[in-house]
């Protein structure tokens, strides 16, 4: 698991605009969490925590804090717990962190990726279902895997691979449940031919048309319809 230093500085005021005019300075509010220990406000360089990011672990980079500002604070080993961004630029707005112990197990969530090409795929044209994307895991913060493969090239269409399938890194368990389907390959879609109607040649005129025709033709027919009633009867000798 890959590590790294990160400079911060203990941020007393609050707000919106505080929070705006850091930002506008290139700093990102941040606070660190631990149990139900008062939380630590910070501010850190946003170009740090995206060269923090850009690590193989991603997300669960582990990051030790160095903290300048008000009394002696010791660094602190975190794990990125939430990144808060502008839904527009995708720009860092807020991180909470999360203060963790080397020493301690803790539950994460790993990228599930696929290695190779399915057979079911390659051969038969099948559609692969990524079902599951994360695994989550439960490990000592240094041995987090940075991502978790899984060999697809013998799944042939209509097989699967289920979650107590995936085997996992030493060290690392997973605690989702083993019978959940992960990936599967299904045969192509294949679209049904569609039924011909007896007689639907017959007529090509368009019903609406043959509708109106028709009520054309009623209504022609309804006055000749009244002149014969109201005709008198001829008398019969």
């Amino acid at each position: 698991m890959e590590k790294i230093v990160l400079k911060s500085e203990v941020r007393n005021d609050t707000g919106k605009k505080v929070a705006k005019d850091l930002r506008n300075k290139g700093l990102v509010p941040a606070v660190v969490y631990k149990g139900g220990k008062d939380a630590i406000k910070l501010q850190l360089p946003c170009d740090a925590i995206n060269q923090a990011l850009q690590t193989k672990a991603g997300e669960n980079v582990i990051i030790t804090l160095e903290i300048a500002g008000e009394g002696k604070l010791k660094p602190k080993t975190v794990l990125i717990k939430e990144i808060q961004r502008d839904p527009i630029k995708n720009s860092i707005l807020h991180v909470d962190f999360n203060e963790i112990s080397l020493t301690e197990t803790l539950k994460v969530n790993v990228p599930l990726v696929t290695h190779g090409e399915a057979a079911g795929v390659k051969k038969d044209g099948g559609v692969l279902e990524h079902i599951m994307w994360e695994l989550q895991v439960e490990c000592l913060p240094t041995a987090i895997p940075a991502k978790i493969e899984v060999d697809i090239a013998n799944l042939e269409i209509g097989h699967f691979i289920l979650v107590k399938n995936i085997v996992v890194p030493e060290g690392v368990k997973v605690l989702n449940d083993g019978e959940l389907i992960a990936i599967s390959v299904k045969a192509p879609k294949v679209e049904a031919p569609k039924e011909e109607i007896p007689g639907a040649e017959a007529s090509t005129e368009p019903e609406l048309i043959r509708k109106k025709k028709e009520e054309g033709e009623e209504a022609a027919e309804a006055p000749k319809e009244k002149e014969a009633k109201e005709a008198p009867a001829k008398e019969t000798k």
